[in-house]
């Protein structure tokens, strides 16, 4: 192949594709301010659907308004005469994607959807076609050309109905008062989510797990416990486990350079009375940062009642992937 063809061909493809989303500006008109205000209102799920290329920018669209707080799906037109139309109801709003207008699996699907009460936004590059002229709306996707080599394969046509549909969402998105707390709750595998979802008592070591002793403990039995725990330091605690203090790896080296007996000195006479806890509703992304400006590599994490329930290190925030 040849650098400066392959060059030539990609670079005329985003222009034409850059070009048929200057001109889809011309769409945001009344007939989207409609289509925004019907959806609004909409007191059902928002139905996609399409066939082809625009089938898959259906299913885009469709996973695009669910995210941002509007439910809907997408519904294959094949399937839905077959069957698959019954996910519709009345007080559902059908978003409908045909760059011609005239899919013949959308057509014939039309008058049972009028019968089931349904409002209808056309997405179509032909505002004259069957589709279009059906609709309750109509919003206009029509472009000069395919930026396909050929003029065939559905590229600059896909490419604005996608632009169409995120207008869509980001409108709706503005209405609804959408906020980052909202994202993240639909959202909670992402990183915005496990920042704005996820919780001490979610990430934290608990039970068994929490490294802690009794204050007449011998150091060297006290390092038994950290080396098992692996968080860097022990609690000590009394018989309530009330924490009484830390131990923590940067006092060990301290006691090392001390000279401290390890087998006949007790944890209590060398260990940390200040030390810093966190608590279990605290946020992991805020803490990680609260633990980062204090140089703090381990904490004991309490309740409300600043009872002991967990322990967590900085590596258990970083593996968190917050």
């Amino acid at each position: 192949m040849d650098a400066e063809k392959i060059k030539s061909t990609a670079t005329e493809v985003l222009k034409i594709e850059a070009n048929a989303l200057e001109g889809a500006v011309a769409s945001i008109d009344d007939n989207f301010v409609r289509a925004c205000e019907m959806l609004s209102q909409c007191k059902g799920h928002i139905v996609l659907t399409g066939i082809g290329k625009s089938g898959h920018i259906a299913g885009k669209i469709a996973a695009t308004l669910s995210s941002t707080g509007n439910p809907a799906i997408y519904m294959h037109p094949g399937e839905a005469n077959h069957g698959d139309l019954g996910v519709l109801r009345s007080g559902d709003i059908l978003l409908a994607l045909s760059h011609s207008g005239e899919t013949t699996e959308i057509k014939s699907l039309l008058p049972a959807i009028r019968n089931l009460g349904v409002q209808i936004i056309a997405i179509t590059g032909a505002p004259d076609s069957h589709l279009a002229c059906s609709a309750d709306v109509c919003i206009s996707a029509k472009i000069d050309k395919e930026a396909c080599p050929l003029g065939l394969a559905p590229t600059a046509s896909t490419t604005v109905m996608l632009a169409i549909g995120d207008c869509l969402s980001a409108v709706l998105l503005a209405d609804r008062g959408f906020s980052n707390e909202d994202f993240a709750q639909t959202h909670p595998g992402g990183k915005l989510g496990r920042r704005l979802l996820l919780h001490l008592s979610d990430i934290m070591r608990h039970g068994d797990d929490i490294p802690i002793v009794s204050p007449d403990t011998a150091i060297a039995d006290a390092l038994f416990e950290m080396s098992r725990k692996q968080l860097g330091m022990t609690l000590i605690g009394d018989k309530d486990k009330q924490v009484l203090g830390i131990f923590t790896d940067g006092d060990l080296r301290r006691a090392i350079n001390d000279g401290t007996d390890f087998h006949k000195t007790k944890i209590s006479d060398i260990m940390n009375k200040k030390f810093l806890g966190v608590h279990d509703t605290d946020l992991a992304s805020d803490t990680l940062l609260y633990m980062e400006k204090n140089k703090i590599n381990s904490a004991p994490v309490f309740d409300e009642n600043n009872k002991l329930v967990g322990a967590l290190s900085l590596h258990d925030l970083l593996r968190s992937g917050i």
